[in-house]
């Protein structure tokens, strides 16, 4: 439930029933609802498989996305549009990604590849259905908690009691997850909002093929 991220939604004057549902059902609910988003913001902080993993990104449904994440201390800024993402990483990043020369060499700039090459782990992340496909489908046995509210929205909260970490979904309007959060020293937080709001999208105007990093 954690490994990833989670989502924030709006929420409406009534309540859409997805309360009284079986975990599993919520989740789904959840899964059908943000399939159906035009657009939506990811901001947090969680560990992904041991890894401190940071994102602030946002995303367009079948397009991709941009923004800024952090993982096991290399920071980049990203850009995913159709099949091709943009990679400007700290010097750090490239003398680990590639090497101390590329650090120099390359420094400041974007970087190119295929959305499906190296960097496809990167732009996975980008990818709303991939994404959202591996939060809210992935997990171990749910429990259903109580209702409160989140952010400033009535959610009922549904815990991983395999994989530890909650999930909290929109009872109002459109069953969008608003938050996952997780305790403990290996914990984090996720939220995710602005859904439905407009996205620009467009590559860097200058840009270099990842094929000439040596």
């Amino acid at each position: 439930m954690l490994s990833v991220g989670a989502l924030a939604g709006c929420g409406g004057s009534s309540g859409n029933g997805v309360a009284s549902k079986s975990p599993n059902a919520i989740v789904r609910e959840a899964n059908n609802a943000i399939a159906r988003a035009s657009a939506v913001h990811v901001a947090g902080s969680i560990f992904d498989n041991g890894v401190p993993l940071t994102l602030d990104l946002s995303l367009v449904s079948g397009k991709g996305g941009i923004g800024q994440l952090s993982e096991a201390g290399f920071a980049l800024r990203v850009i995913t549009v159709g099949k091709n993402v943009y990679v400007k990483g700290t010097p750090a990043f490239l003398a680990h990604f590639a090497s101390p020369a590329a650090a120099r060499t390359f420094a400041g700039q974007w970087l190119r590849a295929p959305a499906s090459g190296a960097f496809a782990p990167i732009a996975s992340l980008t990818n709303m259905q991939q994404l959202f496909s591996r939060v809210l489908l992935s997990h171990g046995v749910l429990k259903k908690g109580g209702t409160t509210t989140v952010n400033g929205k009535r959610v009922i909260a549904l815990r991983d009691s395999t994989q530890g970490g909650t999930l909290y979904v929109a009872t109002t309007g459109p069953p969008y997850p608003v938050e996952v959060v997780k305790q403990g020293a290996a914990g984090g937080r996720i939220v995710f909002d602005r859904i439905n709001q407009p996205v620009t999208l467009s590559p860097p105007a200058h840009s270099r093929d990842l094929s000439q990093v040596h």
